[in-house]
């Protein structure tokens, strides 16, 4: 038995779990910060005071969860990056400083392939290679996955992450942070096709994504339309991003003659995104589940668990708030 904890507090999410390969996910928690609501975005220095409050109660927890000591661990896990600086330090210092008692290795996980990998959690996982869309409040970005470890960017946006976009039209129609929940639900009521939205980058060749223009351009319907109106602009505005997504997604497994899409991160829980994903590729796209596509430890210790080898128990904190996937090795 390998019993590996994962901490990931890269933004506002604290989250802790313990995997085993034989066992998958023993035990987690995951905390959701509620305080940057009131400030229409994650503001860095109250997600780290959250993470001081909350990680060492939550790990002992988890640990009680699972009827386990840390004695009884053999790796820790913690998110060294990409994200918050702060929020980063908290994490790592927690883990190294666990697994150093404890005469543990410490491994850091790159955020992103935590989310990558997170699909391999699941009953039917999917075969090497594949195409990985990458979607988030901070990231979207299309990847060549040919093994754990081998990974080739194909294309990123180039401005707002689809997130991003999400959680500044919630704003903009006076909805609650985070916005990709909250526009879907009011998208529920709306009809996508009375405006027209832009599909941006769609019409030119590439995958990389933009999405400030269809942003741009929701403000100026929403400034120039009443209330009534906004169940209609949010779900125009959902289908505009799920159908750009859809687009990319199709071209880049053409490019790659890939036959899977993973999908994953905190936007693939939309429920319009894999209803028309699926319809586009019937059979091809494989996904977490929902518990797993924001952000969560459990990804972290899977993804940790991958990296075991690279493990050390030299006591030494370092994050990379940017730390670009491609820089990753194979296992």
């Amino acid at each position: 038995m390998q019993n590996i904890i994962g901490i990931e507090t890269s933004c506002d999410e604290t989250g802790v779990a313990v995997y085993r390969p034989d066992a998958g996910i023993v035990a987690e928690l995951v905390y959701t910060q509620a305080d940057h609501a009131a400030f229409g975005g994650v503001v860095p220095e109250l997600a780290s005071r959250d993470h001081v409050r909350k990680l060492p109660a939550m790990i002992r927890e988890v640990l009680t969860l699972a009827e386990l000591t840390a004695a009884e661990l053999d790796a820790v896990a913690y998110t060294a990056g990409p994200g918050l600086a702060g929020a980063l330090l908290v994490g790592a210092a927690v883990g190294v400083g666990l697994a150093h008692a404890a005469g543990l290795p410490a491994i850091a996980v790159h955020h992103m392939e935590g989310h990558l990998l997170s699909p391999l959690l699941e009953a039917q996982p999917p075969a090497f290679p594949f195409v990985a869309l990458l979607v988030s409040g901070g990231h979207t970005m299309l990847v060549d996955v040919a093994d754990i470890g081998r990974y080739r960017l194909l294309g990123e946006t180039l401005d707002d992450a689809a997130g991003e976009a999400f959680d500044k039209t919630a704003r903009l129609l006076g909805l609650g942070f985070p916005g990709g929940p909250e526009v879907a639900r009011l998208a529920e009521q709306g009809d996508p096709e009375r405006f027209d939205f832009p599909r941006p980058m769609v019409n030119r060749p590439g995958l990389d994504f933009s999405f400030s223009g269809l942003k741009t351009h929701t403000r100026q319907l929403i400034n120039n339309s009443e209330p009534a109106d906004h169940a209609d602009i949010a779900a125009g505005f959902e289908k505009a991003v799920v159908d750009t997504l859809v687009i990319k997604c199709r071209r880049a497994l053409h490019e790659t003659r890939h036959r899977s899409l993973v999908i994953a991160g905190g936007v693939s829980a939309n429920a319009r995104l894999r209803q028309a994903l699926d319809s586009a590729l019937p059979g091809q796209v494989y996904y977490p589940r929902p518990s797993l596509c924001t952000d969560n430890g459990a990804m972290i210790a899977h993804a940790g668990w991958h990296r075991r080898k690279e493990g050390r128990i030299d006591g030494q904190i370092a994050v990379r708030p940017r730390w670009p996937l491609e820089e990753l090795t194979a296992v």
